[in-house]
């Protein structure tokens, strides 16, 4: 039976045999959540997806949202399945049991979520930031424990939508030029005044009340992000007793026309038109971007998921319909006239094609878990000292993982189309909105250029640079993991290569940022972060292959032992294709170029 939406081969292999997730739930805490039951999850998290969700894909496409003086009004066959989750509780499996959530290890709530988000990310964009929002007014919320209880549990449920609300029309990535302003109350809350735009889910009909964290400045606060503060502003205010009060002065002005994602309300929301808008302080003044930044790192990591289901759903349309399109002769009988059409997926350069993408969804599928056995490392850490180094090392990932996955696996998409050829650039099939609806993944939380910053300015030099150090090692020890296999020993020997290259080039980025050319130095730190990104994806399927390798030596059935021996393969052209060319990559950053920087304004062209 083909697999749709993810490959749940894949999935198992991952969490249970190369991330070992026996051994990680084999804690107190996880009590109740034993293979059984997580693999019965996951599988009712298909059933759902497949029957409920995947048949609105389509539908809300061509349908999209519809806005009419202030109200967004999602498409209509968004309403039952979104009830279906929030009734199912499907968006609180990895919250903890103390938030009112299931409290699963976080990697059974994803690997659900991959199901959900490949059949209709556009419907599940609508509860995807309710967690982190309840998580907000739970560790930072002023108010009573019963107001606390109120908002966070209706967010958990789903019976409340959450927002983030950062973005202005001159203040987008440059978060420390907003102009929107909070004047303290003399009852202790605060009214806003000022503009948002790209607010995902900023207005709908799916739930009762929508909690938006509003990032806003003090009246008198220092400028810049040291100013910002963060606030609750409900789109309903809240009675005493739970039930909704008045209407809040923050609407929605209009919805974005976008290239894909159309069943999702991309909103302006206008905030204090009236001059009556009630927030309420999370944290302490002007500790706004401190508290948000949790938040916008949770989110990185959910972009990172979102566009990797996309990229394993385009992928396995695309190996379907490889399968079982007829077109042309086999190459070796080309010249026989007589010979019969074969499917494309014998043909080499579809085969290419497909290998190529299999790697990157593979690989990508398998940094996304480590990173999130790295999250679980942080909540189950012994000593602050072990806490503190993981989630150093969660901060130095997050921006690979969010910009890496997002322009590779919008890519997976778009070679999905080229294996349809002409039917793939058409609306008969969905891996042209897979794609259109992944473009955006790159732009989400903090645009491409921005993660590349991040990466350069914070995390490189994390601890002197024991943190990147520390990957560092583990990459070379995987390697050296392989090479005691002959077989693997030859893909080992390049992965520590190109490990102690990457090393080597950032120890000059780094050195490079620190002196008179730093602008040089940014001008290369997205190849930097792509370089590093591509290491990256050499051990985990370096990491595949060695797991692979261990499991052929027992004796498995047949399809078990034909999905091990793709795990060797695939890292083997990854590593012998990709690789060069990422060692290209590294030396262009050695060579430092700074043309970027030195050209003229007007020397662009244009004029």
């Amino acid at each position: 039976m083909a697999q749709v939406l993810a490959d749940r081969r894949d999935i198992d292999f991952v969490i249970w045999e190369q991330m070992n997730g026996e051994e990680i739930i084999n804690k107190k805490k996880y009590e109740g959540f034993d293979r059984k039951i997580c693999d019965m999850i996951i599988t009712e998290a298909r059933k759902l997806a497949i029957k409920e969700i995947l048949p609105t894909l389509t539908e809300s496409d061509r349908e999209g949202v519809s806005f009419d003086k202030g109200e967004v009004k999602v498409p209509h066959s968004f309403h039952r399945p979104y009830n279906l989750l929030k009734d199912g509780e499907w968006y609180s499996i990895r919250v903890s049991q103390e938030m009112g959530g299931q409290g699963a290890p976080n990697f059974i709530g994803y690997a659900s979520e991959e199901y959900l988000i490949a059949a209709n990310w556009s419907l599940t964009s609508y509860l995807s930031m309710n967690a982190s929002v309840a998580e907000m007014i739970h560790f930072y919320g002023h108010d009573s424990a019963e107001q606390k209880a109120i908002y966070v549990e209706k967010l958990i449920t789903g019976e409340w939508g959450g927002t983030m609300l950062l973005t202005e029309p001159g203040a987008g990535s440059d978060v420390g030029a907003l102009e929107t302003s909070a004047v303290k109350n003399v009852d202790g809350t605060y009214s806003l005044t000022g503009n948002k735009i790209f607010i995902t889910s900023g207005e709908h009909d799916l739930a009762d009340n929508i909690i938006h964290p509003v990032l806003a400045r003090v009246e008198g606060a220092p400028p810049g992000t040291k100013g910002i503060s963060i606030f609750m502003v409900p789109k309903y205010l809240v009675n005493d007793d739970g039930s909704l009060g008045h209407r809040n002065d923050i609407v929605c002005g209009g919805v974005e026309e976008k290239m894909g994602i159309h069943g999702s309300a991309t909103c302006s929301m206008t905030i204090g038109a009236k001059g009556n808008c009630i927030g309420f302080l999370l944290g302490q003044e002007n500790r706004g971007m401190e508290i948000m930044f949790g938040m916008m790192n949770e989110m990185r990591m959910g972009v990172a998921l979102s566009v990797l289901s996309q990229s394993s759903a385009a992928y396995l349309l695309a190996i379907n319909y490889a399968r079982e399109r007829i077109q042309g002769k086999d190459l070796a009988d080309f010249a026989d006239k007589s010979a019969p059409s074969v499917p494309i997926i014998k043909h080499p350069d579809v085969r290419r094609n497909l290998l190529k993408m299999k790697s990157y969804v593979n690989g990508m599928h398998s940094f996304f878990y480590y990173v999130a056995t790295i999250k679980m490392r942080v909540s189950d850490a012994q000593s602050k000292e072990e806490r503190s180094f993981n989630e150093d090392l969660l901060s130095l990932y997050t921006p690979v993982l969010k910009e890496y996955l997002s322009v590779n696996g919008y890519e997976t998409c778009v070679q999905a189309i080229q294996v349809f050829g002409g039917a793939g650039y058409t609306q008969d099939y969905p891996v042209e909105q897979y794609a259109r609806d992944a473009k955006i993944h790159s732009i989400f939380e903090g645009a491409s250029g921005i993660q590349a910053m991040d990466l350069l300015g914070r995390k490189l030099g994390k601890r002197n640079g024991q943190v990147f150090a520390a990957f560092i090692k583990e990459v070379i020890k995987m390697a050296g993991s392989a090479k005691k296999t002959e077989s693997l020993a030859g893909l080992g020997e390049r992965v520590e290569i190109a490990a102690k290259r990457l090393s080597e080039t950032a120890a000059f980025i780094g050195k490079t940022a620190a002196s008179p050319r730093v602008k040089v130095a940014f001008a290369h730190s997205l190849p930097f972060l792509h370089a590093m990104g591509d290491t990256i994806m050499a051990w985990m399927l370096l990491w595949r292959a060695v797991v692979a390798s261990e499991k052929l030596t027992c004796n498995p059935k047949k399809k078990d032992k034909i999905f091990y021996q793709g795990q060797i393969k695939t890292a083997e052209f990854f590593i012998r294709t990709q690789i060069p060319a990422s060692l290209g990559i590294m030396d262009s950053i050695m060579d430092s170029s700074d043309a970027a920087i030195e050209i003229e304004d007007d020397a662009f062209g244009g004029i």
